[in-house]
């Protein structure tokens, strides 16, 4: 049975990132309760949940109304105080050892959002799903997490790494923020949040860095108990897993525990439905295909499950507004940008 949370569930790991929110909302002389309007009774010593959470940081970015919150409460994000996990990623030695560490902990590390790591040629890849769903909130909290991992290497590594923005989203009004925080290479308007650079990187020894402090921190992370992944979180990975053999609601929702009623009625309350999860998986692997295996249609339409080309096409453009053939012109330029950086590794 997948291991799985609900947005209402009691949540060691959004109280305490509710709390880092909470002084920060203080420190910019926001009251108590208007940062904690509609998130239940703030000395209840039960934990959190991340609705609540998400609730507090709606209040928070509402009552601050500044464009820098979101990158602002990046800032604080990692390595976090999630325990042994949070030390192995501090002690991470290199930026590959820091994203598998992220990614194996995100529950604890990241819990509103769900970070995936992937390397194809000369590029690595972490881009971000959501793991408890809150769209309206979905663009501060990518802010929130991109700026997080910047921060966290550039103070592990003490220098500022060459790094990609891509946003599914339209570019913003003002993005002086994205560039004091991220940088000058932003993309809007693209199919998945994610950052790239040169994977040259990945391997690189940060100054201090100790593999044996890192081996004892990881083994010390992997003895402790780890908090399960939200719903959203568990439910990208069991499709990724089984995108070939079309998973269906009723087959999905025994794998989960639950009736497909019950899990309907979770999905919804997730703000999401199950035919939009899996379209979006079969998205992001369909983009994966075209560009780091350079799959053309009819191989994709046949990795996917789709008995012809035709169908695929039609299915590809309801999923991204597009049909393949500009996404794969689109993605071909993006290997440019990589090029022309791989010459200084």
């Amino acid at each position: 049975m997948i291991a799985w949370q609900a947005a209402t569930a009691a949540s060691p790991a959004a109280r305490r990132h509710s709390a880092l929110a909470l002084e920060y909302g203080r420190s910019r002389d926001a009251l108590d309760a208007d940062l904690l309007r509609g998130c239940g009774d703030p000395g209840a010593d039960s934990a959190t949940s991340a609705d609540q959470y998400l609730q507090q940081l709606a209040n928070t970015l509402r009552l601050l109304d500044s464009p820098d919150t979101s990158f602002m409460l990046g800032q604080q994000l990692l390595p976090g105080h999630d325990g042994a996990a949070s030390h192995a990623l501090a002690q991470a030695p290199n930026l590959r050892t820091l994203l598998q560490t992220l990614c194996r902990f995100h529950a604890g590390l990241t819990p509103l959002l769900r970070p995936r790591f992937e390397t194809w040629d000369d590029v690595a890849l972490l881009y971000w799903v959501d793991a408890y769903g809150a769209p309206s909130l979905r663009p501060a909290l990518v802010e929130m997490h991109m700026t997080a991992v910047v921060a966290l290497c550039r103070w592990l590594g003490g220098e500022r790494l060459p790094w990609r923005f891509c946003f599914n989203r339209g570019a913003p009004r003002h993005i002086e923020q994205h560039h004091v925080h991220l940088g000058a290479e932003l993309r809007f308007g693209c199919q998945l949040d994610a950052m790239l650079l040169p994977s040259g990187w990945l391997d690189r020894p940060w100054p201090r860095a100790s593999e044996m402090a890192a081996r004892l921190a990881h083994q010390a992370a992997e003895l402790e108990p780890r908090e399960a992944p939200g719903l959203l979180a568990a439910l990208y990975d069991y499709l990724l897993a089984h995108v070939r053999q079309a998973p269906t609601l009723e087959r999905t929702a025994g794998d989960f525990g639950v009736s497909p009623a019950t899990f309907k009625r979770q999905l919804l309350r997730h703000h999401t439905h199950f035919q939009g999860e899996l379209d979006g998986v079969r998205t992001h692997v369909a983009l994966w295909l075209f560009q780091a295996e350079g799959a053309d249609n009819d191989v994709v339409a046949r990795h996917l499950g789709f008995h012809d080309v035709a169908n695929f096409r039609r299915s590809f453009k309801r999923w991204t507004g597009l049909t393949p053939g500009p996404i794969r012109a689109a993605l071909a330029g993006e290997l440019g940008w990589f090029a022309g950086r791989l010459q200084g590794i």
